[in-house]
């Protein structure tokens, strides 16, 4: 939430900068941002419309050594409120369960355009561009549209010090080229992806070994502007979880409002499919709903509003 990622996807519109005046000592900076969103979700399955919230508070601090290298952390304070604490936890970058808590610390270390990630890592798969193509509605209805299983490392935003994989991670960009390589000891799991963005599209190939058959093998997306419309197609081999493809688009139908869109084909859970609409408030508020049929035909639908801070 991609994490791309996490997700890890929202803009930080507010800021606070703590200077450090020691001589010799370069600014060390604290950043505040986030978001809250509200309303209403439908679950077919219970045949139930309840309230459904949340709010996250994402932490950054870094620090410069004399040398120019970047030293970091992020970590995240966030709350899930619903009926049954389960709508919108979905997995991915902005998964989480229901509850109040600080998750799991991700540390770094960033040079040029080389970055070392320790901890709570974004893990390369999940981070991989096309794997969160749209963000559908108020809360992901699921998240179907994601090609790969979520069976790979990836940040965790639960709280109660929720640590994710706790791994190791690499990132390098240079230009249009980008390479992500992470290793945790959760199924001995070592993940990497390359992509290339040439002429507006942007092209994506990620692995993965590991000791649980169930978890991604591999994965490849491609996206980019087809006239009016941003889209993106992507493959995933899910290991015993079967084959998965998924075709995604963003429409603008106006200034303020945009239409996304997608369809999902598993190997061994049929179709999935769904729209929605974000209108833009201003101010860094939306109105936000969907609608989705996931996989093993359960309509899930949600409406509300999000402010980005």
């Amino acid at each position: 939430m991609n994490s791309n990622r996490g997700k890890t996807h929202e803009k930080v519109l507010f800021a606070t900068t703590a200077l450090v005046a020691t001589a010799g000592v370069a600014a060390a900076d604290v950043t505040f941002g986030g978001y809250g969103r509200f309303g209403i979700y439908y679950d077919e399955l219970t045949d139930s419309t309840d309230i459904t919230s949340r709010f996250r508070l994402q932490i950054d601090a870094t620090a410069e050594t004399d040398g120019g290298v970047t030293v970091g952390a992020r970590v995240r304070i966030q709350q899930n409120n619903t009926d049954t604490g389960a709508h919108g936890g979905g997995m991915g970058p902005t998964a989480g369960p229901a509850g109040t808590g600080i998750n799991g610390v991700r540390f770094f270390a960033r040079s040029g355009g080389f970055e070392l990630g320790v901890g709570n890592i974004f893990g390369a798969l999940e981070f991989m561009p096309g794997m969160y193509p749209i963000d559908l509605g108020l809360t992901g209805l699921g998240y179907d549209y994601t090609a790969y299983n979520f069976r790979a490392d990836a940040y965790s935003s639960g709280g109660n010090g929720s640590a994710g994989s706790n791994g190791v991670e690499v990132l390098y960009s240079a230009g249009d080229l980008s390479v992500h390589v992470s290793a945790s000891d959760t199924s001995d799991r070592v993940a990497a992806h390359i992509a290339y963005t040439w002429n507006g599209w942007t092209f994506a190939l990620g692995g993965q070994d590991s000791d649980n058959a169930g978890d991604t093998e591999m994965a490849v997306s491609v996206g980019g502007s087809f006239g009016p419309a941003d889209v993106t197609l992507a493959y995933a081999d899910n290991g015993t979880g079967g084959d998965r493809i998924v075709l995604a688009g963003r429409f603008d139908v106006g200034a303020a409002t945009n239409i996304e869109v997608y369809y999902a084909d598993d190997e061994f859970l049929d179709d999935s499919y769904g729209i929605d609409f974000n209108h833009d408030l201003g101010g860094g508020v939306s109105l936000r709903g969907g609608v989705a049929s996931r996989f093993g035909d359960r309509t899930v639908a949600d409406l509300g509003v999000r402010f980005n801070f």
